[in-house]
């Protein structure tokens, strides 16, 4: 079994380092060293989006993750399933606490209606995705908590960028959805059939 050491790399080191190892390796998948919990939980959702069994152990401050491959990657919804569950592939990117440029005040209204509008709508986006000052909607203190618990209750993803939770000091503050990293962002973008940038 290879082993990939990523101790003392950020995110999305990580997990671009797992994915070349992972292509690489043989039925007995890889080990995966990193130092902390954020790096810990990003690989291991990267690994069982491959369909790999994730195993986790710790000791002295490193997890250990070993990924050994069980089959084939999840698989997307079919679009029949999709209209059953009133999702689409609409992903959403907030890169902002507010919206438009010009009163800021105004900027947040807007941004509080159009995520209380999201969650009254028949259709769901499958995801949600904050960056820069946008992570600051899902955290603790924020006005549009309520909305996007309503949006998550009913299946929408809603990830948070790790670096800019971290930058604004709200990593332990998170309130609704999960932390994320930059590959797992680009690859929700990629796989979007539409993205609406806010």
């Amino acid at each position: 079994m290879a082993t990939v050491d990523c101790r003392g790399m950020s995110c999305p080191q990580p997990v671009l380092e797992t994915k070349k190892a992972l292509e690489k390796s043989g039925p007995e998948g890889v080990l995966v060293l990193v130092d902390n919990p954020g790096s810990k939980e990003n690989v291991r959702r990267f690994g069982e989006s491959q369909g790999c069994q994730v195993d986790i152990t710790e000791e002295k401050g490193v997890f250990r993750l070993r990924l050994q491959k069980a089959g084939a990657a999840k698989k997307e919804p079919m679009p029949e399933e999709k209209k059953a569950t009133g999702k689409t592939d609409l992903a959403v990117f907030i890169e902002s606490d507010s919206i438009g440029r010009g009163s800021e005040e105004l900027g947040k209204i807007l941004m509080r209606s159009f995520l209380h509008t999201l969650g009254e709508a028949e259709f769901k986006p499958a995801k949600i995705i904050m960056v820069n000052s946008g992570v600051k909607l899902a955290g603790e203190g924020s006005d549009v908590l309520e909305d996007l618990h309503q949006l998550s209750r009913r299946g929408t993803d809603i990830l948070s960028c790790g670096t800019c939770l971290d930058y604004f000091g709200l990593k332990t503050k998170l309130q609704v959805g999960r932390i994320s990293n930059m590959y797992e962002i680009l690859s929700s973008l990629a796989q979007a059939g539409k993205v609406l940038k806010m």
